[in-house]
């Protein structure tokens, strides 16, 4: 009658009845378990727990019933999070680095033979935009310079194939860098070298040996108003206006009172 009442089949009550008293049976089993899970800070896999119950309780259990086990009492296990830094330190293991061929030798007085280069974030409206720089050292001119919403290879390996038509290049021409990860891949070394350029690295952890650059980044920090900026685009226009000015209008003390611009072509008259 009760089983006409709940709609229930006579076969499927006794089935129920038969293993109603499972969860009682699982219920030590359980215990076990969670005393080895929580004594593991609950990182244990099945794999782990299967080997700690027989070398701490000499109990002999089934992957499957571990695994039934932690599922039913929601025994989850803590799983370690992915280094985003691991892809990028695994491919670091192709990369090289070199000497410091500059040597924090600043004072240069032949433009396009010493350039500094680097990465710089500009934050803006809740995101980040990128800024890849090269400069020369002699005249201070912004002689290249890139922009991207993300740090992929192709921020630096444009900056560097913008470079190409604004300077003249020779095999004695130099740029410095940090040992950061795009100057140390394999793609920015064999651009330099299909330039003919020289490179040159800052020792670990030493940014004043790339302060010519690390100086330009402050002054633009100061100079515009980049948080302001509502888009990319505007980002992008904003800078570019600055490097106009900064190149042209810019004068600077210690460059006579030229422009950088003015100052290079003053140095390329003396020389």
């Amino acid at each position: 009658m009760l089983c006409e009442i709940a709609d229930v089949s006579r076969s499927g009550y006794y089935k129920w009845l038969k293993h109603s008293d499972r969860k009682e049976r699982d219920y030590d089993d359980y215990l076990l378990i969670k005393e080895i899970f929580d004594k593991g800070k609950r990182k244990y896999g099945w794999r782990t727990m299967q080997m700690k119950l027989f070398s701490e309780k000499k109990i002999t259990m089934n992957h499957k019933k571990i695994i039934r086990i932690k599922k039913k009492y929601h025994l989850f296990t803590r799983i370690r999070r992915v280094n985003p830094y691991k892809d990028i330190m695994k491919k670091s293991l192709e990369h090289r680095t070199c000497e410091n061929k500059l040597n924090r030798e600043f004072k240069q007085g032949i433009p396009f033979k010493v350039l500094s280069t680097d990465i710089t974030y500009l934050p803006f409206n809740h995101r980040f935009a990128y800024l890849s720089v090269i400069k020369d050292i002699a005249s201070r001119e912004v002689v290249s310079w890139n922009m991207a919403q993300h740090l992929e290879m192709d921020l630096v390996l444009d900056t560097v194939e913008n470079m190409k038509n604004n300077l003249a290049l020779s095999p004695e021409t130099m740029i410095h860098s940090d040992q950061g990860f795009h100057y140390t891949n394999p793609l920015y070394i064999e651009r330099l070298k299909e330039f003919k350029m020289d490179q040159s690295m800052s020792r670990k952890g030493n940014c004043i040996d790339n302060a010519p650059i690390e100086s330009f980044f402050g002054h633009l920090k100061d100079d515009v108003d980049y948080k302001d900026c509502k888009t990319f685009e505007e980002l992008r226009l904003l800078i570019g206006k600055y490097m106009k000015y900064y190149n042209h209008e810019r004068q600077q003390w210690n460059l006579k009172k030229m422009t950088p611009v003015e100052y290079r072509n003053h140095l390329l008259t003396c020389t």
